[in-house]
């Protein structure tokens, strides 16, 4: 098991907790909407899914 042979500095600890930082989701352009989606989900709005309806959607 590690064990700490010294004391980190307090600039060496927030150098490595700075990537902790949340990233937003990304969303991509649904082909059939043209709405933005989740990438590999199904549309939300269209209910379509690699250019098949898979959810039917009541608009």
């Amino acid at each position: 098991m590690g064990v700490a042979q010294h004391r980190q500095s307090k600039s060496r600890v927030r150098k490595r907790r700075a990537m902790w930082k949340l990233t937003a989701p990304n969303h991509v352009e649904c082909p059939q909407c043209h709405k933005p989606k989740l990438p590999h989900h199904v549309c939300p709005s269209c209910g379509y899914y690699n250019g098949k309806e898979v959810v039917n959607v009541a608009e």
